[in-house]
């Protein structure tokens, strides 16, 4: 079975998608107050920096990172590296966030071939295995979620589910690839899919953990940041990363000895989220 993943962005201006996308929730009242995904999780990193102390350079070291990453990967949009001051210094577009902590409208395309374990082991000498699902909900409302907007509910329960079914735990993961709509939201990841307690998740970039080489290498095939987001393919294009990494295909983005892989996908803003787990 073929599942195939498709978005054309660049049909529209970057002022019109905002719009739709600000609107794609029409039962979220906060919409006619002219919301749109940045000034959402703008909330969310203004909330996560009084509570724990997340600095701006902190987000930017997300970027760093993954714009470091893309930079090896051909079918990137962004295959330029940028420093910390870089992206501080670039326009801003829902304070704290800047445009280099946002990631761009795209046009993308992935498929993904599923198979029963039969006919996987005739098409593959290496098939990776769905190890673990995971799927969350929340109140679609900002203003209906419980306590500071400094996580995202939907992940932590998704996560939950997929490595109870997997029977792994967070630590048993060798690389993710995790929603990166901003900056922040990666951060907010490492903590919900329990790399990194709460507010610790900064830290992880200091220490280049998530790096190749590091403990848990997230984001390097550079991410939404560098790859853009062509909203219906990156669901499907996270898991081809994983799957590549799994078979050992990867190039000089190789992790080493790599079995385990997760992908994270988030949706609106934090009102839906699937964590998958493959394994080789």
């Amino acid at each position: 079975m073929a599942v195939v993943g498709v978005q054309k962005m660049t049909e529209l201006s970057s002022e019109e998608i905002q719009e739709l996308m600000g609107r794609a929730g029409d039962v979220m009242w906060e919409s006619p107050f002219g919301t749109t995904m940045p000034a959402y999780y703008a909330m969310y990193a203004t909330a996560h920096m009084a509570r724990y102390g997340t600095t701006e350079e902190d987000m930017a070291r997300v970027t760093v990172k993954n714009r470091k990453y893309g930079a090896k990967n051909r079918h990137a949009m962004f295959q330029k590296p940028v420093t910390v001051e870089e992206v501080l210094k670039s326009k801003i577009v829902s304070a704290p966030l800047k445009l280099f902590d946002c990631c761009a409208n795209a046009d993308g395309a992935a498929c993904l071939i599923l198979a029963n374990s039969e006919t996987a082991r005739k098409l593959s000498d290496r098939p990776v295995w769905i190890a673990g699902l995971g799927l969350a909900s929340s109140p679609m409302s900002l203003a209906g979620r419980k306590g500071p907007l400094t996580n995202f509910d939907v992940t932590k329960n998704a996560a939950e589910a997929a490595y109870e079914m997997a029977q792994v735990r967070a630590r048993d993961v060798d690389l993710a690839e995790v929603h990166d709509s901003f900056s922040i939201t990666e951060i907010l990841n490492y903590e919900d899919l329990g790399f990194a307690r709460p507010g610790m998740g900064a830290k992880l970039l200091k220490t280049e953990e998530t790096e190749l080489g590091g403990k848990i290498p997230v984001n390097i095939d550079g991410g939404l940041l560098s790859k853009g987001h062509p909203v219906g393919a990156t669901g499907a294009s996270q898991i081809t990363t994983l799957v590549k990494q799994l078979r050992h295909e990867a190039g000089d983005l190789q992790v080493d000895g790599a079995k385990i892989g997760l992908a994270q996908n988030i949706g609106g803003i934090g009102m839906y989220a699937g964590v998958t787990v493959l394994r080789a």
